[in-house]
């Protein structure tokens, strides 16, 4: 059985220069890459200093205060909040709520302190100094155990998700998406410059490692682009005269590393993942032989790269109802055992 949980997203769009995209039109995979790399390329270096300065209209609430995704509460109210232009950049801290700082979200220890990369507004972000220190240069993941958990519910703790099981930080589902748009920016932006990074254990280089790209594809999917990335991405290009493609067309993420990558869709096929009727009506059926798959999620895509739908799925063979669905091509993706699975199907409504 499938508990039903249907998502419309309307997805927030950027407003990039007319023109600002049009060589990487057409593209899909590596060669779409390497050309929104060329675009968002030599961008103008913002000196360290000057980034509280940016912060001012990069991320800001209501009333002047800092937009701390490791600290904000959406829908409610944070536990402490600071305020532009009172003295509360760190400075010393013992404790949540002394002071903010700037996060490199994307860890500098990655990249080895290096510039372009140590200024990048697009990865830095004002945050609690105390919960920086927390995430210290862990990779970003899911914890199902933690062993810290911040005011807002930012934990560190050992990862559950399946190929890592190192020690990682997780920020609230609410940000998730923005933290991943930004990992692919960085992906993306120092594509084919990140030979001499250390990496880590998330990252080669700029690049996310399988495990990490399952995880922040997941981000991007159920984490739509929200007003604030957008107002982000217009002010940062104020400073930088680039932009984050992922923010201004989040099927960007999709063409390059997901279903609207040819390559990347067929090489996903699983041998273990079977879909019946196919062409299906108003059901389908969804097997992964060998595995309990009992709790897990499933999400289902357009042709667009759109998330139509989200589903948990409660046992091994399943008949899913997609009589809501129009006719036309889709795509699902399932993250179970130790692998993430993806299967298209047609429906057909003659």
């Amino acid at each position: 059985m499938f508990l039903t949980a249907w998502s419309l997203l309307t997805i927030t769009v950027a407003q990039p220069p007319a023109g600002y995209y049009n060589s990487a039109s057409g593209l899909t995979g590596k060669a779409l890459q390497q050309a929104l790399h060329d675009i968002i390329d030599n961008h103008t270096v913002i000196p360290y200093d000057n980034l509280y300065s940016c912060f001012l209209t990069t991320d800001v609430k209501p009333g002047n205060t800092v937009w701390d995704m490791y600290s904000d509460k959406p829908g409610s109210t944070p536990a402490y909040v600071y305020t532009y232009g009172t003295g509360q950049e760190c400075g010393n801290y013992n404790s949540e709520a002394d002071c903010f700082n700037r996060e490199h979200s994307f860890p500098k220890s990655w990249f080895n302190d290096a510039s372009p990369m140590y200024s990048d507004l697009f990865h830095l972000y004002p945050t609690d100094g105390y919960v920086n220190n927390r995430r210290s240069n862990y990779p970003f993941g899911e914890t199902a155990s933690p062993t810290w958990t911040s005011s807002n519910g930012s934990m560190v703790g050992p990862s559950s998700w399946s190929g890592y099981t190192g020690i990682v930080f997780e920020p609230i589902d609410e940000y998730k998406g923005d933290f991943a748009r930004t990992y692919f920016y960085m992906a993306t932006r120092y594509y084919g410059e990140d030979a001499g990074w250390p990496g880590s254990d998330m990252t080669t280089g700029a690049q996310p490692k399988p495990w990490a790209l399952t995880m922040l594809l997941a981000w991007h999917r159920t984490d739509a682009v929200s007003t604030k990335e957008t107002n982000r991405n217009n002010e940062v290009y104020k400073y930088q005269n680039n932009r984050n493609p992922f923010v201004d067309d989040p099927q960007f993420v999709e063409k390059i590393w997901g279903t609207l990558n040819p390559v990347e869709v067929i090489a996903s096929q699983p041998t273990i993942l079977r879909l019946w009727p196919n062409p299906a009506g108003d059901y389908l059926n969804i097997e992964v032989p060998g595995y309990d798959c009992a709790g897990v999620s499933l999400i289902v895509f357009d042709i667009r790269g759109c998330l139509l739908m989200r589903e948990t799925l409660d046992e091994g063979v399943t008949e899913m109802d997609i009589h809501e669905l129009g006719a036309g091509i889709y795509f699902l993706h399932l993250t179970c055992g130790q692998g993430t699975y993806s299967g298209s199907f047609v429906v057909d409504r003659r």
